[in-house]
């Protein structure tokens, strides 16, 4: 039977091959970057919360981590500063993992993940500049007459990470046209990972980072029985005065039960398990294009 584990940030997705049905949907969540290109994401005029506890703290306090409440339900994409637009070829590294209420919960592949400590991948990711809609109740959407923001490619972003790992076990990648906030990836065998962002914050800091979370709900379709958590995405952007790379990031994903486990309430607002990466974007010229 094929089975499968990955992380998804609400854009960056990652899967790998298992053995056990339910251990594939337990893993889903668990293994390389959430990246706000989509995950992964200078305030945004769309109307997004800004933090209220600083991140970069919340970062530096890796591992003790608590589920984030400091943030708003998104209304329209993620706005990034211009420094990050263009053509990068990202290199992501995980850097460190933990599980804060091991041995009583450990989640399904979490052991199997430290393989990946310091083993870099690297695939193409883009920002693009895009004038945004209107938003309001409007049968035709009106394109507001504003200079053009920075905004994730999501779908590409996420098609070139994906398979980096699995090939053309991973079948496409599609963002929902009337949100960019939901995205579906479509992987052989009839399977399904459904990405929804339901919160999100932004902060830029004194010293330039631009710092970003956000929260949202997957579910796997496709085995005997649907799988859901919740995922969390930090990520602390810097611009730096070096050509290779020019830009640098460290970010944190925190996976948390739903509540159909039996572990929820025991795991209450605390993380079942941590990764942490460290992302370098080096200048690309070539505009890879996956199918898909």
């Amino acid at each position: 039977m094929l089975a499968m584990k990955a992380i998804l940030s609400v854009c960056l997705i990652v899967l790998f091959l298992l053995s056990g049905q339910e251990a594939a949907a337990g893993e889903l969540s668990q293994q390389v970057p959430v990246l706000a290109l989509c995950v992964v994401r200078v305030a945004s005029p769309t109307g997004d919360g800004k933090l209220a506890d600083p991140k970069g703290q919340r970062l530096a306090n890796f591992p003790r981590w608590e589920k984030i409440t400091t943030v708003r339900s998104p209304e329209g994409d993620l706005i990034y500063p211009d420094w990050m637009a263009g053509n990068w070829q990202l290199k992501s590294t995980l850097i460190d993992l933990a599980a804060p209420l091991a041995p009583d919960i450990i989640t399904p592949g979490f052991e199997g993940n430290r393989g990946q400590l310091n083993q870099p991948v690297s695939f193409p990711v883009r920002f693009i500049k895009q004038q945004l809609p209107i938003s309001g109740l409007k049968l035709i959407p009106r394109i507001d007459n504003k200079l053009p923001v920075v905004i994730a490619d999501r779908a590409f972003n996420s098609l070139n990470l994906a398979r980096t790992y699995l090939g053309d076990r991973v079948l496409s990648v599609k963002v929902d046209p009337k949100s960019p906030n939901r995205q579906i990836t479509l992987l052989k065998g009839n399977l399904q990972l459904v990405s929804i962002v339901t919160a999100r914050a932004t902060e830029t800091t004194p010293d330039n980072k631009f710092i970003t979370t956000e929260v949202f709900q997957q579910l796997f379709k496709g085995g005997s029985n649907p799988y859901f958590n919740s995922v969390e995405s930090t990520t602390a952007y810097r611009k730096l005065s070096t050509s290779n790379p020019v830009i640098e990031a460290d970010q944190v994903t925190a996976v948390y039960l739903s509540p159909q486990d039996p572990d929820y309430f025991k795991a209450g607002s605390h993380p079942v398990a941590l990764y942490r990466y460290r992302l370098e974007f080096f200048p690309s010229q070539v505009l890879a294009t996956p199918k898909g």
